[in-house]
């Protein structure tokens, strides 16, 4: 998969973690951005993640507890609610609906259109 643009990961990064933490009883921000990057993600930081996590938090989508770290110091779980699923099922849909149009908009275009585009003699 070719690496998508900073912005398209940071706006699609919620969607992502709500997706993720539905399919999970609950999780680490360590384990989160492993799931990221075995997906494709792998560009996502701990600076970019944690924001994230908190703003879910802060809007009611996921909810955080502290639990035994293993081996170490406590670790903070992040599991989805049922305000986060009802989010889930929304920005599902709108994400569908959003990639569809993106789709259509810059779908294959004919031969001869692109090669002329390419040789500066297109409408752009």
């Amino acid at each position: 998969m070719a690496a998508a643009p900073t912005s398209w990961t940071r706006a699609a990064l919620p969607l992502c973690l709500l997706g993720i933490l539905d399919g999970e009883p609950k999780s680490y921000g360590y384990a989160l951005l492993g799931r990221l990057a075995d997906a494709g993600l792998d560009g996502v930081r701990a600076a970019t993640l944690y924001p994230a996590l908190a703003r879910l938090e802060e809007e009611g989508a996921v909810a955080v507890e502290w639990g035994a770290g293993e081996g170490g110091p406590g670790r903070k779980y992040y599991r989805i609610t049922a305000e986060g699923r009802a989010r889930l099922r929304r920005d599902r849909a709108a994400w569908e609906d959003f990639s569809r149009t993106v789709a259509a908009l810059t779908g294959p275009r004919d031969a001869t259109v692109a090669s002329g585009a390419q040789e500066g003699q297109g409408d752009a």
